[in-house]
């Protein structure tokens, strides 16, 4: 375990300037490289920020989904640095929570966008359940029912998003409206053209009032989605999971991977870049993910905010109590 008194604030900062980016909405270039924060470099070689990043040129399809881009141990190591990861996201997201007392604004969105099994549960689970639930709030958005159509596409997802000092957590977004609704065929083609620039001018006000947006997509193959399905249907603890639709679903493969490959096109940009994780393992995936969370707390330079009243004399007044 960490001394949390102070060792922990002796750790690089990892490229705060990638999670403060400033910008209209432009592709990230890429240009800036971020060390590997102290914290995990024992099996880090490569910071996620660098190696994940979707950058202009980027190729879904080329994308290995089970690599472990930046990472060289296996499982067992894995095992070891996510849980001295979880410590430190552990105290990074205690600071921020308690500087929101104080007056702060500051808050993450993490995104989690993927094909079904990809494994968004596990991550809320193993990475976002590292951390106090006072300081989480988790939304996972389904078929938007008949009320939430009478509005535009953003209208739930705005109600939802994180207030100062949280975490929030996305399990599937407003990105359904550019993914399924795009394969699915849900709204004209014209209409879902201008989604990709509605999502960029919500997210860069998003970014103007303080949110630290972490967009991740959980790639897996097809094979291994396969895989954990038949999984589900030959176990009975799994059953529930599983829906007939599942099957319909991969038939459209193809199509949701030119979904995916746009909308990561048109909608990484300076102030909210995506990260596409390779997520047939599953330990990856979750180190990675807490690794980008960790990194965009540290980021922000947190630091325990001072008392708002004078110290000796509360310590007096509650010696004399």
């Amino acid at each position: 375990m960490l001394d949390r008194a102070g060792s922990i604030a002796t750790y690089d900062r990892v490229c705060p300037s990638l999670w403060r980016a400033a910008g209209s909405g432009a592709q990230t270039g890429g240009s800036e490289r971020c060390t590997v924060s102290k914290s995990n470099d024992r099996f880090w070689t490569e910071n996620p920020i660098n190696t994940l990043r979707v950058t202009p040129g980027f190729v879904l399809a080329d994308t290995d989904t089970r690599s472990t881009p930046g990472f060289d141990g296996g499982k067992r190591q894995a095992r070891t640095a996510a849980e001295h990861g979880a410590d430190i996201l552990s105290h990074q997201q205690e600071m921020l929570f308690a500087n929101s007392k104080a007056g702060d604004n500051r808050k993450v969105l993490l995104v989690l966008q993927a094909m079904d099994t990809a494994g968004k549960g596990g991550i809320v689970r193993h990475v976002v359940g590292d951390v106090d639930p006072q300081g989480v709030s988790h939304n996972a958005f389904k078929a938007p029912t008949a009320a939430e159509l009478r509005h535009d596409f953003l209208w739930r997802i705005r109600k939802r998003v994180p207030g100062a000092g949280m975490i929030g957590v996305f399990d599937r977004s407003h990105y359904e409206d550019v993914l399924i609704a795009r394969v699915r065929e849900l709204a004209p083609d014209a209409e879902i053209e201008e989604r990709y620039e509605l999502i960029n001018a919500f997210e860069r006000e998003l970014v103007d009032d303080d949110t630290t947006l972490v967009k991740v997509m959980l790639h897996i193959s097809a094979d291994e989605q396969k895989d954990r399905l038949t999984e589900r249907l030959h176990r009975s603890d799994k059953y529930w999971k599983y829906r007939p639709v599942d099957v319909d679903e991969r038939d459209l493969w193809p199509s949701y991977q030119r979904a995916y490959q746009t909308a990561l096109e048109r909608t990484s940009t300076a102030a909210a870049p995506w990260f596409v994780v390779p997520a047939d393992r599953k330990w990856y995936a979750q180190l990675a993910v807490q690794r980008l969370l960790i990194d965009a707390l540290e980021g922000m330079v947190l630091s325990w905010p001072s008392a708002d009243y004078d110290l000796e004399d509360e310590l007096a007044r509650l010696a004399a109590s």
